[in-house]
């Protein structure tokens, strides 16, 4: 049974006794994710400019990552329009959902309230949630392995299962060929994981990879696209190397 606990900056996570590992960086939970998800990425960008965005995320886990796209979407006025689409198949329960205090850590704090709802319908079955106008929040409550995932759509991944020494499954090379043939051809994918086979995976996967900063006392993350340009700001990893020794 996933348990509630504080990070040292005061937000919440959950530890998972059945994986071993926390959700979030038990330095801080929000931090961690506005660090990995939306500040190495260029979804905020796209959001100013008023562009639609279609994310899937792997591992809905708290709903953070999901609330904090909501709230960076009222904070900047954004007229996109976006489709929030994660997956998950151990749904924390209406208790923990309810204690979670995200709200302290967000602008628009009432957006937190959805939590309780979402996981509510989220014990039963998958879920399609309006969070604000303008975004559809889809969750699939099951294994990744069951989703129907459609080809040429998403513009970001937002890659947050369990690390691969937990959740090996998440992080193979058959999973990054899903996620490369679902997305469209200048997407991009962040993750806090450094891991060298998961981003060797990545490359076998088709993925353009490269390193970045990583948070809240983590050396690095890795940021990958399909179009070169989008990782000029990082240091690319050697893709064919990465191939040869992980295909």
């Amino acid at each position: 049974m996933p348990r509630l606990e504080a990070c040292r900056d005061g937000s919440h996570t959950v530890y998972s006794e059945e994986f071993g590992q926390f959700y979030h960086n038990p330095n801080g939970a929000v931090a961690e994710s506005i660090h990995v998800f939306f500040e190495a990425s260029s979804i905020l960008k796209i959001l100013e400019a008023g562009l639609p965005i279609n994310v899937l995320e792997t591992g809905f886990g708290t709903g953070l990552n999901a609330l904090l796209l909501a709230d960076y979407k009222l904070a900047l006025g954004s007229s996109s329009t976006i489709l929030f689409q994660s997956v998950e198949a151990y749904p924390i329960s209406n208790e923990v959902a309810r204690e979670l205090n995200y709200g302290s850590f967000l602008e628009h704090p009432q957006l937190a309230a959805h939590l309780v709802p979402i996981f509510e319908r989220l014990q039963h079955d998958s879920i399609e949630y309006q969070i604000i106008p303008g975004m559809k929040l889809q969750v699939f409550m099951g294994k990744m392995e069951d989703m129907v995932l459609p080809e040429g759509v998403f513009d970001f991944v937002f890659h947050d299962p369990f690390s691969p020494d937990v959740n090996p499954e998440l992080w193979s090379n058959n999973v990054f060929k899903r996620l490369y043939a679902t997305c469209k051809s200048d997407a991009t994918m962040v993750t806090y994981c450094a891991a060298t086979k998961a981003r060797g995976a990545m490359a076998v996967g088709g993925w353009l990879v490269a390193r970045a900063p990583g948070a809240l006392g983590k050396r690095e993350m890795t940021i990958a696209s399909k179009q070169e340009d989008k990782l000029n700001a990082y240091q690319r990893l050697n893709e064919a190397r990465l191939i040869e020794r992980f295909s």
